[in-house]
């Protein structure tokens, strides 16, 4: 069951600022009438469409109109900008995940599994002394060399068909990667002929709804590690994203166009993972446990599935912070997908990480309506 979001804290968080000239072509391009789909699930179905010889699933987000996707990508370039300029001149921001508010499973006391740079050596986030498995972070002994927060966003509107993605970036995956890890589990169960065994869903179950590291430790030793996630990956269609060394399957390296292709294959018709397993992740994504159910959540007036992860750098003291999933506001459904580093804290990379998930509905969505609360 998808959850209802609760009222959150009041965040500190940059102000977005959308062109007005912007939305208001975007508002006269979308006439009615002008998209050629009927229902959400053709749009997600079309979308997710591959190409001619290429396997099911392939290929990121794109739109059925080029003009409104330029539109729509100019509209988001101009609001993470902004969220980008706020930060980079020192905007602060206060938000649970920090402190005592710390999500179970993902701090840097959470054992054997956690996703803690600092806990050196730790199994399943790339945790080596130095974080030397992550593609960002080579080299980067002084926490000065890497102070700017990057930040990736894409977004899908499964009623329009209309999509915008900012950044190309890879990003350490933290734990969304946990979605990726039980769809590639979920696959090998089908092409076994079998269901998953009452110990695996288990653990897929603290894994997804608690965050649950050693859980993914198991699970990603189950699918055969990077090489097994890498040969799901192309099944799903995420070209851009590749596993993590040895045990660290927080250090997955992806993008956030990626990541909408595994939303689609979570939640469109037209996926390699069949109707039961796809129900089951949408089922454990929509009953997180409630102190993990910030990020793109920031953006929904009605329910939402999602997966968060946070991680740590012991190398920088920086975090990353990522949250992707679906969404429903205005009654509309909407795939985003936000991934991010560099921030200071980890509530300042919540604050940025919401506040970018609100500027990505607006930029798919009329001036009629600006998504999202405090904006």
């Amino acid at each position: 069951m998808s959850r209802v979001p609760r009222h959150l804290p009041r965040r500190i968080r940059p102000a977005l600022v959308v062109n007005a000239a912007l939305a208001t072509a975007l508002l006269a391009a979308a006439t009615a009438g002008d998209s050629p789909f009927g229902s959400e699930e053709t749009v997600a179905d079309a979308v997710s469409a591959p190409p001619s010889g290429a396997v099911p699933g392939d290929g990121g987000p794109a739109a059925p109109q080029a003009g409104l996707t330029s539109a729509a990508n100019a509209r988001l370039a101009e609001g993470i900008g902004a969220l980008l300029d706020e930060l980079s001149a020192g905007s602060g921001a206060t938000g649970p995940g920090s402190g005592a508010g710390s999500a179970p499973g993902d701090g840097p006391d959470s054992g054997s599994g956690s996703e803690a740079g600092g806990n050196a050596g730790s199994e399943g986030d790339g945790g080596a002394a130095g974080d030397g498995g992550s593609a960002g972070d080579a080299g980067d002994s002084d926490a000065s060399v890497r102070r700017e927060v990057r930040l990736s966003v894409s977004v899908l509107a499964l009623g329009s068909g209309l999509s915008a993605t900012y950044g190309s970036q890879s990003f350490d995956t933290a734990s969304i990667v946990k979605v990726d890890i039980l769809a590639a589990l979920l696959l090998q169960a089908q092409d076994e002929e079998r269901a998953l065994t009452a110990e695996e869903r288990d653990l897929a179950a603290v894994m997804i709804r608690e965050s649950d590291n050693d859980a993914a430790d198991a699970l990603w030793d189950s699918i055969g590690r990077a090489e097994g996630l890498d040969a799901a990956n192309e099944r799903l269609g995420l070209g851009h994203t590749s596993g993590g060394p040895e045990g660290h399957w927080g250090l997955t390296q992806t993008t956030s166009a990626d990541q909408i292709s595994l939303l689609q294959a979570v939640f469109s018709a037209r996926s390699p993972l069949d109707a039961d397993s796809r129900r089951y992740v949408q089922e454990l994504m929509g009953t997180v446990v409630d102190d993990q159910q910030w990020g793109i959540s920031a953006a929904a007036d009605g329910e939402f599935e999602l997966k968060n992860g946070w991680l740590p750098r012991s190398q920088t003291d920086l975090w990353d912070v990522n949250s992707i999933g679906r969404i429903t506001w205005g009654g509309q459904r909407f795939l985003i997908a936000v991934v991010s580093d560099g921030h200071p804290t980890e509530a300042d990379g919540i604050a940025a990480v919401e506040a970018a998930a609100e500027a990505a509905v607006a930029a798919v969505t009329t001036p009629q309506g600006t998504a999202g609360r405090g904006v």
